[in-house]
């Protein structure tokens, strides 16, 4: 057999990681939601596998992105390592539940998770195309910008402790990194700059999905002929997105990321149905 028929399997994958990866780097929340469903549509995985191999491409090219935004002082490295610790805490617990669960139920829990999260931001992107802007509020939160750090108080701990528990569960339950919990999360809690709250979420996202990643290894349940491309296309995807994130307006990328997720969720309600 050739070299091309040997890579033909692994190029359907390797494709689809890069998508995923683009997309991660360009909104910091919406590859890894979208792996899954992709897995499930194009490869006709069924969930349980599925959700391990989008955690592993979820891994790999978001740590690769939080490496990069660290060098350049972007990510809040201790409140990314308070997120994914109370995340590491609820992620065994949401991979227990998702073995619970038969397929269909556990696809239409996902459709609904992944509805909500495109019409959350669509209209968000909408509002901001608009010029429509909410008055801002205290938040629990708040960066010093002398030394440019977060001040540290007790209703910011539980903040951040309370969002990264709901993303390590949904990571666990899912498949997800859990990206679309943290960026809505540090945007209403803090008022850390947007860049800032994209590097922060790619690290927790990072150290939440290896914890998945590492239980479904030891688990058997992770399909490495799968994994292994897609993962490698989400590295791939993750670094083109950093190069040209620069000259897109991030407002179009949200709409269009979010009208592209709505039409996924409803194709996965019906496939459930």
């Amino acid at each position: 057999m050739d070299l091309i028929g040997l890579l033909q399997p692994h190029l359907i994958p390797a494709g689809l990681g890069v998508f995923v990866g683009l997309i991660m780097a360009l909104t910091g929340a919406g590859g890894g939601i979208l792996s899954v469903p992709l897995l499930v549509f194009v490869l006709h995985l069924p969930m349980v596998e599925a959700s391990p191999i989008g955690l592993l491409a979820v891994t790999v090219s978001s740590a690769l992105g939080a490496i990069m935004a660290l060098k350049t002082g972007l990510l809040r490295y201790r409140a990314a390592m308070l997120l994914a610790f109370a995340g590491l805490l609820l992620s065994p617990a949401g991979l227990w539940l998702a073995h619970q669960i038969p397929n269909q139920p556990l696809m239409l829990i996902f459709a609904i998770v992944l509805l909500y999260v495109a019409v959350r931001i669509f209209v968000d992107a909408y509002q901001q195309s608009k010029g429509i802007y909410k008055e801002p509020k205290a938040v629990p939160c708040s960066l010093d910008l002398s030394i440019g750090r977060l001040i540290w108080t007790v209703p910011c701990a539980r903040a951040l402790i309370g969002s990264g528990a709901l993303a390590g569960f949904l990571s666990g339950l899912l498949g997800v990194g859990g990206g679309f919990v943290i960026v809505p999360a540090l945007k209403r809690i803090s008022d850390l700059p947007m860049q800032s709250i994209v590097a922060t979420s790619l690290g927790v996202l990072s150290l939440i999905s290896l914890g998945g990643v590492a239980g479904s290894g030891l688990a058997g349940t992770m399909n490495w002929l799968v994994a292994i491309p897609f993962a490698i296309g989400a590295i791939v995807g993750m670094m083109a997105g950093r190069l040209i994130a620069p000259g897109i307006s991030s407002q179009w990328t949200q709409l269009i990321f979010a009208g592209f997720s709505g039409l996924v969720a409803i194709g996965l309600a019906m496939k459930a149905l």
